[in-house]
């Protein structure tokens, strides 16, 4: 049987991911508070006005310690807490501009000095900002993660990809053939749209963030492609949950 096995969320874009029992799926949408706010750094001309690509933000591809953070999102008091192991826990509200100085004060240390530093949070009206102009949700394939350890001969840890929804039981990379299929988990239907490729923010330990797997060549090497993952869109609104069943329609 496929089966979800972890759902999470990444409130601050790049900045953190938080597990979930289950969550409530809306369709055309991306996951609620996934993504719900982007870091924008000094070069970018994010304004939070519309969607733009993911080089506008800070992110783990070109500053590796962002990966080690962990979140907590209060939704009810829109407070967001940070975890990291070389940080002292953070709490703030992301839509609150008097908070931004003790944010970027926090955030400053895991930068890279030569990189663009962060200067701003945005938000976009009614989306997350997803790695795709559509609204995206990512399937992830633990068939898919033990066959890339085996390649690599190391575990490599689930939380390097960032992904929404984890799954198993499928054949190793199957999921990359379900672009344009249609599937089922709980009460929301997905439709498959493509394969996701994947950056440097992959080798990344999260419990360090420090670069220490060579993801990509490993890929490249073993599949001659840097895919792992499906990006997949909600077609129908419904909740999902941790056990659910995964049909293929």
């Amino acid at each position: 049987m496929i089966q979800v096995y972890e759902i999470f969320r990444h409130p601050l874009k790049s900045h953190g991911r938080e597990a979930l029992k289950a969550v409530r799926l809306t369709a055309n949408k991306t996951m609620p508070w996934d993504r719900c706010w982007a870091v924008a750094h000094e070069a970018s001309t994010a304004d939070g006005s519309e969607w733009v690509p993911c080089a506008n933000f800070s992110r783990g591809s070109k500053a590796p310690s962002l990966m080690a953070i962990s979140a907590k999102f209060d939704e009810a008091n829109k407070a967001l807490t940070l975890f990291h192991p070389n940080r002292k826990d953070f709490t703030f509200q992301p839509d609150d501009s008097s908070q931004l100085s003790g944010f970027l004060a926090w955030i400053k240390p895991l930068m890279p000095a030569k990189r663009a530093q962060s200067t701003r949070i945005i938000r976009v009206p009614d989306r997350g900002s997803t790695d795709t102009d559509y609204p995206s949700i990512s399937i992830n394939s633990y068939a898919s993660l033990r066959d890339l350890s085996r390649l690599m001969k190391t575990e490599v840890s689930p939380l390097r990809w960032r992904g929404n929804i984890w799954i198993d039981g499928l054949s190793p990379w199957e999921e990359h053939s379900w672009g344009g299929k249609k599937f089922k988990i709980g009460g929301v239907v997905f439709e498959g749209v493509e394969p996701i490729v994947r950056c440097l923010a992959t080798t990344a330990n999260p419990d360090t963030g420090e670069r220490d797997a060579d993801t990509l060549g490993a890929l490249k090497k073993g599949w001659e492609h840097q895919n792992f993952g499906l990006y997949a869109q909600v077609i129908k609104s419904g909740k999902i949950s941790v056990e659910d069943k995964v049909e293929l329609l």
